[in-house]
């Protein structure tokens, strides 16, 4: 069946049964491969994309649910934005493969929450798991990105 898609701002069309998750209709028909595939159930937050602005779990998303809804997915992102500069300033990424996920869940952080204080990353970040431990620079990053120090 025809799912039509706004995807990073462009009408996308994949052909694919309506209960297909979206994490596989963004890689495999979409070719768009930075959302990564980590556990499969929507528990390690690798696959975050945000749909109409809030950070969702593609894996388990079925492509159905998104129909009409705008995706944005960390190709979307603009590859020098403040995030991506707070990510790199603060040397985040290590392994990188929870990256993206980090990334999408920040991103839909800071939309809702532009200068949040600790409590506010530790809720909106705690799902999304780093094997490397992370987790500091992360913080650090998002309030580097929102302008400045902890609030």
């Amino acid at each position: 069946m025809a799912m039509r898609l706004l995807v990073n701002g462009r009408a996308r069309t994949a052909e694919v049964d309506p209960d297909t998750p979206l994490l596989w209709v963004l890689r495999d028909d979409l070719g768009l491969t930075g959302t990564k595939y980590g556990c499969g159930v929507g528990q390690c937050g690798a696959c975050t994309v945000l749909v109409d602005g809030e950070a969702v779990r593609a894996c388990s998303t079925p492509v159905s649910d998104v129909v009409g809804r705008r995706i944005e997915t960390i190709e979307g992102l603009s590859r020098d934005g403040p995030l991506q500069r707070a990510w790199r300033e603060e040397e985040v990424s290590q392994c990188g493969y929870c990256q993206p996920g980090q990334l999408m869940a920040a991103a839909a952080l800071l939309s809702r929450t532009p200068h949040p204080t600790d409590a506010d990353i530790d809720a909106a970040m705690g799902d999304v798991l780093c094997r490397c431990g992370t987790y500091n620079r992360i913080r650090r990053a998002i309030h580097r990105a929102a302008g400045g120090g902890r609030r």
